[in-house]
């Protein structure tokens, strides 16, 4: 399956080097030189060379050797083949998560899963309750269960957590 691994910045220098947004959690591993990568528009890049510079990742891609190529490249986002098989009991992608129903531990439904914000000190769902954006930390006092086959995330929040979206 394809999973989307990150997105094309700015051009870095003259010579074709990107700035990637990193939106996977083993850069090391989708980001080494010979992987190929997947583009919105399908277009396929194989990876010429990878670095980090100042905590971002910088990568060069076979048949792109200037800027102006990259800049026509920019904001696109980028997938990698992933084996979802290859996970362990448990684990899951958070990209799985996008999508699957969030309920209350008595059976409500409180809407669906649009995205996962990714924060420095925990992630959080975000989930669409008619329309307006309620914001779900992943924290285990909170994710009760989650079921990605079904895609479905049970939650026992604290009061008040859902006021925003009453």
């Amino acid at each position: 399956m394809q999973l989307v691994v990150g997105r094309i910045g700015r051009a870095h220098g003259v010579l074709g080097e990107a700035t990637i947004e990193v939106r996977t959690d083993d850069a090391d591993l989708r980001f080494a030189v010979g992987n190929k990568l997947t583009l919105d528009n399908g277009q396929q890049l194989i990876i010429k060379s990878a670095r980090w510079h100042n905590q971002v990742l910088l990568l060069t891609f076979d048949g792109i050797t200037d800027r102006n190529q990259i800049e026509e490249l920019r904001d696109q986002l980028i997938s990698a083949q992933v084996d979802f098989n290859s996970l362990a009991p448990g684990e899951y992608h958070y990209q799985q998560l996008i999508g699957s129903q969030v309920y209350l531990v008595s059976g409500e439904l409180i809407g669906v899963v649009g995205e996962i914000v990714k924060l420095p000190g925990q992630d959080l769902l975000s989930v669409d309750k008619d329309g307006k954006e309620v914001l779900v930390p992943m924290v285990k006092q909170i994710i009760v269960s989650i079921d990605v086959d079904q895609k479905r995330i049970v939650i026992d929040p604290p009061e008040g957590l859902l006021d925003v979206a009453l």
